[in-house]
């Protein structure tokens, strides 16, 4: 609701003293942030989809943490004699053309792609939400800069951006990460100005302002909580995303450079070898298939369990 149509304070009927409506309003904030998370649990569990995506995100995970203290061979040794061994005990998935171990490949490679995950939905997340959720609180002419400075970004995707950012500055994970998190940011400020739109509505959110409480108070105070869940299960799909614009970005030559391994690098390199050694481009192709799967699964499941509505649609049948 826009400021300037947001009725005045004066003109709200026989309104109590603040000291007895801010106990109201703190408990219908209260209530409105718990209800996503009293029935979790309960919900969670009728959810395979969720526990199946939180096994492969949390496998992602466990590749990346134990590839900093263990790998079967160190991970940069080429050995010429041993090119191209299928898998056996030695090598449990073989090596490649430069008798590298594809398995410790694989182990340090999730580290480019939860790096690009964590740090490009940081970005993202705390600017776009910043920004989304100022457009909300002060509307007008600020919602709409903010708003067409969106629309703008969309013209730029994460490729388009990592090209004119290698150019500038040359190849690298780190401009590939900025590049990606840079085209988070417009994802993240429509959503939060959006979900931020829905509370500002709310009545709870009107008896805030009659305490005397002030925009960016009921902001961090009741906007922010009400649309976590939105945010949360919103950067489980971002994440995915950031993986599968990473893998594409080094298997163009953008992202991460030789001797550093990338699944998306070690898919570029298996292109020349697909009759001779496939499984070359199987293990890296999998292993981005599975993270990604997993973060779509995690992010569905958590948008069900998140969310009561669905919960009762689902109770009641539909109307």
């Amino acid at each position: 609701m826009p400021p300037e149509s947001r009725p005045p304070l004066s003109a709200l009927p026989d309104l109590p003293d603040a000291a007895s409506l801010d106990a109201p309003v703190r408990a219908a904030t209260a209530v409105m942030a718990a209800a996503t998370g009293a029935g979790f649990w309960p919900r969670a569990r009728q959810h395979p989809g969720l526990w199946i995506g939180a096994l492969l995100t949390g496998l992602l995970a466990l590749a990346a943490a134990l590839s900093w203290v263990w790998t079967p061979w160190p991970v940069s040794e080429v050995r010429m004699a041993s090119k191209l061994l299928p898998p056996s005990a030695a090598h449990w998935l073989g090596t490649d053309a430069y008798g590298r171990d594809v398995a410790s490949q694989l182990l340090v490679g999730a580290r480019a792609s939860l790096l690009a995950g964590v740090i490009a939905v940081g970005i993202g997340l705390i600017a776009g939400v910043a920004l989304g959720l100022l457009a909300s609180a002060r509307r007008g002419w600020l919602e709409e800069l903010v708003m067409r400075c969106a629309d703008f970004g969309f013209a730029f995707p994460a490729i388009l951006s990592a090209i004119m950012l290698t150019a500038a500055f040359g190849p690298g994970l780190a401009n590939a990460i900025i590049a990606i998190g840079l085209y988070n940011i417009p994802t993240f400020a429509r959503i939060a100005r959006a979900a931020a739109n829905a509370i500002w509505g709310r009545s709870f959110v009107l008896a805030a302002r009659a305490c005397g409480k002030g925009t960016w108070a009921i902001t961090w105070q009741h906007v922010l909580p009400n649309i976590a869940p939105v945010l949360t299960v919103q950067a489980t799909v971002r994440f995915a995303v950031a993986i599968l614009a990473e893998a594409a970005l080094s298997y163009l030559g953008l992202g991460a450079q030789p001797p550093q391994p990338s699944w998306g690098r070690m898919l570029a390199d298996a292109q020349t070898l697909m009759f001779e050694a496939p499984l070359l481009a199987l293990w890296p192709g999998l292993a981005i298939a599975l993270s990604v799967l997993g973060l779509n699964l995690l992010g569905d499941g958590l948008r069900d369990a998140l969310d009561p509505r669905l919960e009762r649609r689902h109770s009641h049948g539909p109307a």
